[in-house]
């Protein structure tokens, strides 16, 4: 009968298929879900495995490895029987995953890894036991009840981890002989040699990258690479910059490929098993975001980059030696790449601002070929051809200091240069991340917004990725001083324009981008009338140890920093209305910077609006009805400021 599924696995032999099913979650990536498998031959469905964690197939295809409750297991899947592997699990300790700080900073879900020859696995053993409860409240019951998560803040007690090796047929175990400190071990790598394993070690600060080659037969290990960042930090992986693969061991050579900013801009740096460098493989002014595949038999690389514009991203091809690079993606836009293992074919999802996502299928042979249109959303670009839809118009903002940063601006459907306008900033702005692309716009409240008659502006400020390692670090340790002072930059800018009403402009933020949405006013109380603010950290010693330790320094080294950069320290220079939603169940970004903020602002006089949402998590609403209503509430506290009434055009649709 049918079935709802996640998603499925093919064997080797595809003979069997494995299908994840009733996806439970747990973290903002993780959860348990159900296995089961389906043999081709039988037509039959079987249970293989409940309540997991993660499960993957072997690279011969003939087991399935999967987690549960905190323990290890391997699945025959010719007989369907289940071999426990580990059996150290209890309260806080868990072999295979991790808690949420590791989960949530290392964009790590899957604590394990099967070896190229399917005779071992190498995992994480976690231990949280020692990590700082945070307590939130949940109110739904007759009287509240109190879930508690391991979640270090700064300058508390990290969880510790080990890395060990366990034979899937004998279930003999190693550890790796890893000196950890108060570090991380952030990725590892098997290796094309079986009995080699490589472990990535960061210091606490995560300006100090080690890359250890252990013998799994002894445990005992070597460096043979290290990196220092000498006035900033070391990204393993930056989710909100799409940079991922940022190291790449190929399963048939004695090689590995390292993604590193050493020379200013992210490149491709190939080295042997000995940590030799072999040579840099691309270069210049633009940066390499993901490595996609490697073919060893072609000796090719396929990697994404930005070298057609920090703004793009575009597919490439190039040889082991750094020669034979082509361009294969064409089209101008933001590709979303999905390729095969050895390069041969990849799927593009590529939008730009004037084209809705197209999907195709295309071959890298003889420097790329388009093979099919998968969708062309045809419909889409009949939608808003019939209706008042306001495209992203790409632009530049010049600074007063003469620095220019890429924009976007929306405007609205029936603009007159002759009117004046209000206008609202939309912004993340955190480390890595990129608000600013040439790529379609989705957003239906920023459609309804230009529809009431807003101008919509978005910044790509110091920090952002894509412009090289000077430009994104910037930021070390004063985190949103520099950011604020763009977005304030930005506001004047356009505000000198005769079609904006300079006191008419908002600033809106969630996550990091509250932080922007509540420090900024307050640092420049002369350019904000209004402040739409979510889920935000205001003060950085109440966020976790990975993620601010990385950007802010240590606390001991630099506690001014994190004075200087705290929303409470300048809350008496409120002169904006504020509006703060926040969710008390927040795993992320607790309310507890709301709740510290709100007494700051109380304190020096200032009245904020504040909206509480008790069962949501980090992204404060919880269903649609709830969405809805936020979304009503900053949109009423626009008009009431504003006063703005919709805005259509004769004959035309709303297209929200």
């Amino acid at each position: 009968e049918p079935f709802e599924y996640r998603s499925f696995q093919w064997s080797k032999d595809f003979k069997f298929i494995v299908f994840e099913t009733n996806f439970r979650p747990i973290y903002r990536y993780s959860g348990v879900s159900d296995y089961y498998m389906f043999s081709v031959e039988n037509e039959t469905l079987e249970p293989a495995a409940m309540d997991a964690f993660t499960a993957e197939l072997s690279p011969d295809g003939t087991m399935m490895g999967y987690e549960h409750e905190g323990n290890l297991y391997v699945l025959e899947l010719a007989s369907g029987e289940s071999t426990q592997l580990t059996f150290d699990a209890e309260e806080n300790i868990y072999n295979g995953r991790f808690g949420w700080v590791y989960e949530e900073e290392f964009s790590i879900v899957q604590g394990w890894s099967w070896s190229y020859d399917s005779e071992h696995l190498a995992y994480w053993q976690t231990d949280e036991r020692d990590v700082p409860l945070f307590v939130s409240t949940d109110y739904s019951g007759s009287y509240p009840e109190f879930v508690e998560i391991p979640y270090p803040k700064v300058g508390a007690t990290n969880p510790t981890v080990k890395i060990g090796v366990v034979h899937v047929g004998s279930g003999d175990k190693r550890w790796m002989d890893l000196d950890l400190g108060d570090g991380y071990v952030p990725r590892i790598y098997w290796t094309s040699d079986p009995s080699k394993l490589a472990v990535q070690h960061m210091n606490r600060a995560q300006n100090h990258l080690s890359l250890h080659m252990f013998d799994i037969n002894t445990g005992q290990g070597d460096v043979i690479m290290e990196e220092i960042a000498e006035n900033g930090w070391i990204d393993v992986y930056d989710f909100f910059a799409g940079i991922s693969n940022l190291m790449f061991f190929p399963p048939d050579r004695e090689e590995y490929f390292w993604i590193s900013d050493s020379d200013g801009w992210s490149h491709v740096y190939r080295y042997d098993y000995e940590g030799n460098l072999l040579n840099q493989v691309t270069q210049g002014e633009w940066e390499v975001t993901k490595i996609h595949a490697v073919n060893s038999d072609t000796e090719m690389i396929y990697f994404e980059s930005t070298e057609a514009s920090p703004l793009e991203r575009q597919l490439y091809s190039i040889n082991f030696d750094g020669e034979q690079k082509s361009r294969i993606t064409q089209m101008a836009g933001r590709h979303d790449i999905t390729m095969g293992p050895n390069g041969a074919y990849f799927i593009t999802r590529v939008s730009n601002v004037e084209t809705p996502k197209q999907v195709e299928l295309w071959s890298t042979a003889s420097g790329g070929q388009k093979l099919e249109t998968l969708e062309a959303n045809e419909q889409v670009s009949e939608y808003i051809a019939a209706h008042s839809y306001s495209p992203r118009e790409l632009t530049t903002i010049t600074t007063s200091d003469g620095r220019e940063l890429d924009a976007y601006v929306i405007k609205p459907f029936d603009f007159d240069p002759t009117q004046e306008y209000p206008m609202l900033l939309s912004i993340y702005g955190g480390p890595g991340a990129q608000g600013v692309y040439n790529q379609f716009e989705t957003s239906g409240w920023n459609q309804y917004l230009a529809q009431l008659g807003f101008v919509i502006v978005n910044v790509n400020n110091r920090g952002t990725g894509a412009y090289g390692a000077e430009f994104e670090k910037s930021v070390y340790k004063q985190l949103g001083l520099l950011e604020a002072e763009d977005f304030a930059e930005t506001a004047k800018y356009m505000g000198e324009k005769e079609w904006i009403d300079e006191d008419r402009i908002a600033i809106r933020g969630h996550s990091y981008g509250g932080f922007m949405a509540s420090l900024t006013p307050v640092l420049y109380p002369e350019v904000f009338q209004v402040a739409i603010v979510g889920a935000p950290v205001t003060d950085w010693r109440l966020y976790d140890t990975i993620y601010t330790e990385r950007y802010m320094g240590l606390l001991g080294d630099n506690l001014e920093g994190y004075k200087k950069t705290a929303v409470a320290t300048y809350a008496e220079n409120l002169e904006a209305k504020m509006l703060i939603a926040h969710s008390s169940m927040d795993e992320n970004v607790h309310v507890q910077n709301t709740m510290q903020a709100i007494q700051a602002f109380t304190d020096a006089g200032k009245d904020v609006d504040l909206r509480i949402y008790p069962p949501g998590a980090h992204g404060v609403a919880y269903n649609y009805n709830s969405y809805v209503l936020l979304y009503e509430t900053y949109t009423n506290l626009l008009k009431e400021e504003f006063g703005l009434e919709t805005n259509y055009t004769d004959g035309q649709q709303p297209a929200y």
